[in-house]
């Protein structure tokens, strides 16, 4: 079961199909780095495939450069994240790379989704113009065009709930023009609205996953059970060092004492006695002030602060009407936490830490396994140095692997 995978990012919906048995062929996507992202991912599964794990754990552990890293796996695996914008300038290229990576193999599956700013509903009450002159409304016609090529069994087209309700100015729903393109390709298509915490995450996440079958009829979309983690979102937490705000490190971090089992059902601890990225931002004295004020309120009967309450003096915004939520505990007794969203790379105000002596905002380890990325997972940034900014983007793009998992797992079956 092959599978390209379209606007990868960081690479959370392929770790899971990968989980599942699937094997992929190629990535593609635009940002650089997310696809070193995916190339050290690529190098993960190669190093752990052939019998030589412990130099990612070097890598992760900072005893190896990256480059030296690099070196270790086949030019093969390195070419196939392929750095790209998809359009009309590049996919001759694209399809040249993938058929030369793919040789007599077929792709079973097409996986991915264009970037979700043109259909957010965030996005278009932000947007002047209502995202209506940007590009990438039209991506999905770049999309088709390699299912034409490629000819897969199925694909898994993932988007955010805003897709629904975003129109032309001619008031057409882009939802369903896609639905008549992919029809016209040969892809009869299905879709529905699924939340992230009926697959175990800890988080509100609802996402479209549209999925097109080759000459399919009405009536296959699988069938999912809603899984209840039994948790909340503290359990995240549990396991690693207390940190203050601009404290931690970007490699090594050893686990605090873990009794419970729900890290290790969603495999964001997978056999490791160590994890990375468990690094905080540095926040200012007047954050510092305002996101202990909002824990306080949490702490006071389960109440949000609202930006109206905070103090004159630490206000810095006019905007009083809106957005008056912009500051947030991600509450540690609650069963899943607020969607996390690329934004959380500006700011950590939406994503305060619920413990009141931290006095921060989540680390991208935190980020990470509310989406629950596997804590062996490493984002990278452009250059070698890692970057907190770029993982949290990247985080913030992805889909839950766990979520993936078990979606490829009913896919599988279907296929089978």
């Amino acid at each position: 079961m092959n599978f390209i995978d379209l606007f990868s990012g960081a690479g959370g919906l392929s770790e899971g199909f990968i989980r599942a048995g699937f094997k992929p062929v190629a990535h593609v996507e635009i940002d650089k780095a997310a696809c070193n992202t995916m190339i050290t991912r690529a190098a993960y599964h190669y190093l752990k495939r052939t019998g030589n794990f412990n130099s990612y754990l070097d890598y992760i552990q900072n005893k190896i450069t990256r480059t030296e890293l690099y070196s270790l796996i086949p030019n093969k695996e390195r070419e196939s994240v392929i750095n790209l914008s998809i359009g009309d300038e590049n996919n001759e290229i694209i399809f040249d790379k993938i058929d030369s990576l793919k040789g007599d193999k077929s792709i079973d599956f097409i996986i991915g989704g264009p970037p979700c700013q043109a259909y957010s509903i965030v996005g278009r009450s932000r947007d002047g113009n209502r995202m209506q002159g940007d590009s990438r409304n039209y991506l999905f016609r770049e999309y088709a065009k390699f299912l034409e090529y490629y000819q897969p069994r199925y694909f898994v087209f993932e988007n955010v709930i805003g897709l629904k309700s975003a129109k032309t100015k001619n008031g057409d729903s882009y939802l369903e023009m896609m639905r008549e393109l992919f029809l016209e390709k040969g892809y009869y298509t299905e879709y529905k609205i699924l939340e992230a915490k009926d697959f175990g995450v800890l988080q509100n996440r609802k996402r479209i996953i549209l999925i097109g079958k080759k000459n399919g009829k009405e009536g296959f979309y699988p069938k999912f059970e809603k899984v209840q983690s039994g948790v909340t979102v503290s359990e995240i937490f549990k396991d690693l060092p207390s940190l203050r705000a601009g404290a931690g490190e970007y490699y090594k971090t050893n686990y605090k004492p873990y009794n419970g089992t729900y890290l290790f059902e969603s495999h964001i601890r997978n056999g490791l006695d160590f994890t990375t990225q468990h690094i905080s931002r540095p926040n200012t004295e007047q954050d510092k002030g305002i996101y202990k004020l909002a824990v306080e309120k949490w702490e006071d009967g389960q109440q949000r602060l609202n930006y109206n309450d905070i103090p004159l003096h630490w206000q810095t915004h006019k905007n009083t009407k809106s957005f008056v939520d912009r500051f947030k505990v991600v509450a540690a007794d609650l069963p899943y936490s607020q969607t996390v969203v690329a934004h959380i790379c500006k700011d950590g105000h939406y994503y305060i830490h619920p413990d009141k002596s931290q006095n921060r905002s989540l680390t991208p380890r935190e980020a990470a396994r509310l989406q629950t990325f596997p804590d062996d997972f490493f984002f990278e940034g452009i250059s070698e140095k890692p970057s907190r900014t770029a993982a949290y983007k990247q985080i913030g793009n992805a889909v839950p692997p766990l979520m993936a998992e078990k979606i490829a797992n009913k896919l599988k079956e279907i296929y089978e």
